[in-house]
């Protein structure tokens, strides 16, 4: 347990992948892309127990390797491109209760963002404990600000691009944030029978964008490998 609380961490990793080929187990920096978050989840030691949810011997096997359990094996229709990763964890947790076993809170990592550390995953615990929140999702600020972008007319006229009265100074702009996919955990029975980490108590953990890299294309692969290799390097300070 974790100051008095008890946490399942949960990593989904399916097979099948279009976008890239066979990427939860891919070498980045050496290692396949799912030892890099099943690493950091047992270097931040909250967790009771680290699941991985796969439907792919081979990932299972890496996973094992690594230090994850793999006690069961996705059902099929729970890797598909259309299924959707929250019914994979709803199936994870309704595995546990059906043997007995039921956590406080059950925290998402997902492979495809191996630039957080144990750090974030310990500070999105207290931030829950300290809210008192029913869930927490990891954000950080946009690269390109919503308010200097809109959809283009078959001619690509930009005649109306930019609503008027728009600052044209990066810094007068407002702060926005988006989802980076990193970190969701929540309370077992808030998100037991929910579709979203989102509620009226749940709260954001900004990170920042050098540890926001969400690998879905090749290029993702090469900047992750860039800013891993400064971070080896310290050439990346850590930012509380």
């Amino acid at each position: 347990m974790y100051k008095g609380v008890s946490l399942l961490g949960f990593i989904p990793a399916r097979a099948g992948s279009k976008g890239v080929p066979g990427k939860n187990i891919r070498p980045l920096a050496g290692k396949p892309l799912i030892v890099h978050t099943i690493q950091t989840a047992k270097e931040s030691g909250v967790f009771d127990c680290l699941v991985v949810s796969t439907d792919g011997e081979e990932i299972a096997g890496i996973a094992r390797e690594a230090g994850a359990e793999v006690p069961f094996l996705r059902p099929p229709e729970l890797a598909t491109d259309e299924a959707r990763g929250i019914d994979a964890l709803h199936h994870a947790l309704k595995w546990f209760e059906e043997r007995g076993t039921k956590f406080d809170c059950v925290m998402c990592l997902q492979p495809t963002s191996p630039l957080r550390s144990a750090a974030d995953i310990v500070a999105v615990v207290d931030l829950l404990l300290a809210r008192n929140a029913e869930a927490i999702v990891s954000v950080c600020q946009v690269e390109h600000h919503p308010w200097w972008t809109n959809v283009l007319p078959e001619d690509g006229c930009m005649k109306d691009f930019l609503k008027s009265g728009i600052p044209t100074n990066r810094q007068e702009l407002p702060a926005y944030y988006r989802l980076n996919g990193a970190i969701y955990l929540a309370r077992w029975d808030f998100i037991r029978n929910r579709d979203s980490w989102l509620g009226p108590h749940t709260y954001a953990y900004v990170m920042p964008r050098e540890r926001s890299v969400d690998i879905d294309e090749e290029i993702d692969f090469k900047i992750a490998e860039v800013l891993l290799a400064l971070k080896n390097q310290n050439q990346i300070k850590p930012v509380p």
